[in-house]
């Protein structure tokens, strides 16, 4: 029995984008990170191998839940979540066209990111370590 394919990391791929986004709403740029990107794929393949789609993970747990057991100690955390779209493109498209996600995205507390792929389904997680 082959293993699963690991979720595809994408931060650095997308850290452009976002910041460009960001700067041009008069904010500063993100960094990614290593953490939120464990935390984040931990949940996209949580949601592909058990068949859900939602912010609470099959076990309960929540996106602080996520971040901490991944080893990311912060004081703001936020989680963008997508399923269908073909590309980095289409999510930002689509996350920027959502009050709540392009809040996320904008967010003054966010200074680090990550963004994952597992099959068609999409976890952006933003977080300020510490504070």
């Amino acid at each position: 029995m082959a293993a699963p394919a690991l979720a595809e990391d994408l931060g650095g791929a997308a850290q452009a984008q976002v910041n460009t986004l960001r700067a041009d709403a008069g904010l500063g740029p993100l960094s990614t990170s290593a953490a939120l990107s464990r935390a984040a794929a931990g949940h996209a393949q949580d949601m592909v191998q058990n068949g859900f789609f939602s912010h609470t993970g099959s076990d309960g747990s929540g996106i602080g839940d996520r971040a901490r057991a991944a080893g990311y100690g912060f004081c703001f955390i936020a989680e963008n979540i997508a399923q269908g779209q073909p590309g980095i493109d289409a999510v930002m498209s689509g996350w920027m066209n959502s009050t709540g996600h392009r809040r996320n995205i904008l967010s003054e507390g966010a200074r680090e990111f990550a963004l994952v792929r597992e099959r068609d389904t999409w976890v952006m997680m933003l977080g300020r370590p510490g504070c």
